[in-house]
């Protein structure tokens, strides 16, 4: 991934926090006929291997676990909060003009070493693990359990599960970091006087990261 020096993040916190803020991630390998990508739910363990692990799984008729198990090296993207950026919000447009659109964002990339795993007490628990991951903010969260264990026992023959160990993090915030402040504050400005909640959002990060906490 490019990172140019103003964009680049390496607190491996930070980058876990959009991880598990944004577990729906872009699974890439290259199998037989080329490159595979899909979208899956991760579960991040962050306190196995030597720099975490994530988890998820894949319907057994999707090819790409076949090529995952042949060997394939991972490559999964995360994309956190993004926004468009016009040009109309700098203060440099009124100055002289030499402004472009562009856009905002926060990704993150994982790559290492994949394997599958079709034992059903590991995809039992990575099905319980994503369910409490995404249930726990439900008033009444549903459990794998409410559902019949016979049920739950057909569906898991039709998975098979994904292990993919950490050997490489990079993370990518692109913020307006590197805009003079005025434009900064322009981006700030108008991000923020638009109520949706992307917009609020970025207008936070743009805060945090870009104009040092201050607007």
């Amino acid at each position: 991934m490019y990172e140019p020096s103003h964009f680049k993040v390496e607190d491996r916190e930070a980058l876990f926090a959009v991880m598990r803020a944004h577990p729906l991630a872009t699974l890439v390998s290259a199998g037989e006929d080329g490159l595979i990508a899909n979208p899956v739910p991760f579960v991040l363990h962050e306190g196995e291997g030597t720099q975490g692990v994530l988890r998820a799984h894949l319907a057994r008729p999707n090819p790409q676990w076949k090529a995952i198990a042949a060997g394939a090296q991972a490559l999964v993207i995360f994309t956190g909060t993004e926004r468009y950026v016009t040009p109309a919000w700098y203060a440099s447009k009124r100055e002289h003009g030499k402004v472009v659109p562009t856009w905002n964002y926060v990704t993150v990339q994982v790559r290492g070493p994949a394997r599958t795993i079709e034992d059903p007490a590991w995809l039992h628990a990575q099905l319980d693990s994503l369910t409490r991951q995404q249930e726990a903010p439900r008033d009444e969260p549903w459990n794998v359990t409410d559902a019949p264990e016979a049920f739950v026992a057909a569906q898991m023959r039709g998975i098979v599960g994904i292990e993919i160990e950490i050997a490489s993090l990079v993370g990518k915030f692109k913020l307006s970091q590197n805009r003079q402040d005025a434009d900064k504050l322009g981006v700030f400005n108008g991000l923020a006087a638009d109520p949706e909640s992307e917009s609020q959002a970025m207008a936070s990060l743009v805060k945090a990261h870009a104009l040092g906490g201050t607007a």
